[in-house]
């Protein structure tokens, strides 16, 4: 694996297969172990507990927002809360009807349905879906032509939770369907810290105060890749620290992996200086910047761009990506010059 492959699986907030089962450990189960997203939390919790009351399932539930923010998470914390089962599962994997049948149909009475990547559903499978959400019913067509059969399935009931981090490609028609839509943001440095400091606890990691301060500085506002960027400090404390962590230590080892304070990495800022330098700081399409620094567009758009919006490095407008007055002034280049101030 080169170089530039293992920095972006470092800072991607995508979830990386080989650190799943670490990643569950570190999971909190239940909302009041939850940190951050409060509004969401507070939302939830009276959600939950007017259901309980009621003694039914909660209404079906979307999440929306940038990846490693938290909605798997929140989904089985969810199902923990409720005391139920949860199935889980993709909209890339659920390709034809008789996917999503074989799936509903083994659900119990009031378990929680997560579907990840919900906007990647075929029209199709929706459209099968809408009564399955309304009504628990499922209407299955079996054959083709004068020979064709319909069936409608009974099925208990259940909670759909979907999560997408590109909302906008939800269909009007299945949006219409959730009772309940939150968005998923970003998290501040303070519960950042908490997280850190929560996660080098159950990975007995020894670290004080100040690293986990600038760990917590250059983790984009995501939880996974904080979680992340704190095994890979452990592993080079381990190396060249006897395990202890402090800022002095997490600084060489993220100076190393080329992340700097603000938790930018070499695309990060090849994506910023192109925009400037190549084509005066835009307005330029993202099909354009992807050529020009050798990336997808796809991995431009949900990896990089949603934090340099963020911290005010891009602005999207009609006419394209735009790098801002921000990002002229932390890489200390003139407007409309390419020349760098040193």
């Amino acid at each position: 694996m080169t170089e530039k492959n293992n920095n972006k699986k470092i800072l991607s907030p995508n979830e990386i297969e080989s650190e799943i089962q670490i990643e569950k450990n570190l999971r909190p189960k239940f909302l009041k172990d939850y940190i951050g997203q409060d509004k969401v939390k507070e939302k939830l919790k009276i959600l939950l507990e007017a259901a309980k009351k009621r003694k039914e399932p909660p209404e079906h539930i979307l999440f929306h927002g940038p990846p490693g923010l938290g909605k798997t998470t929140l989904a089985h914390i969810i199902a923990n809360e409720l005391g139920v089962n949860i199935k889980v599962t993709a909209g890339p994997v659920i390709e034809r009807a008789g996917d999503l049948a074989a799936i509903i149909t083994n659900l119990e009475e009031n378990d929680v349905l997560f579907i990840d990547e919900i906007h990647r559903l075929s029209r199709a499978v929706e459209e099968i879906m809408y009564p399955a959400l309304e009504d628990f019913v499922l209407d299955i067509v079996l054959g083709k032509g004068p020979s064709a059969k319909a069936f409608r399935i009974n099925l208990p009931k259940f909670t759909l939770i979907g999560a997408t981090t590109r909302i906008g490609l939800v269909t009007a028609p299945l949006r219409e369907r959730f009772g309940a839509s939150f968005r998923v943001d970003f998290y501040d440095e303070e519960a950042l810290k908490q997280i850190i400091k929560r996660s080098a606890e159950i990975l007995k990691v020894e670290i004080d105060d100040g690293a986990i301060i600038e760990i917590a500085r250059r983790s984009r506002g995501t939880p996974r890749i904080a979680n992340r960027l704190l095994k890979r400090v452990r592993d080079y404390a381990q190396v060249k620290a006897d395990g202890k962590i402090d800022s002095k230590v997490v600084s060489q080892a993220l100076n190393m992996m080329e992340i700097d304070e603000l938790g930018l990495d070499t695309m990060d800022k090849k994506i910023i200086t192109t925009i400037i330098e190549k084509f005066n700081g835009g307005p330029v399409g993202i099909d354009t910047i992807a050529v020009a620094v050798s990336e997808e567009p796809d991995t431009i758009e949900d990896v990089y761009e949603p934090y340099l919006i963020q911290i005010g490095f891009i602005q999207r407008t009609q006419s394209g990506r735009k790098a801002t007055e921000k990002a002229y002034d932390y890489f200390k280049i003139r407007k409309n010059n390419t020349e760098k101030l040193f």
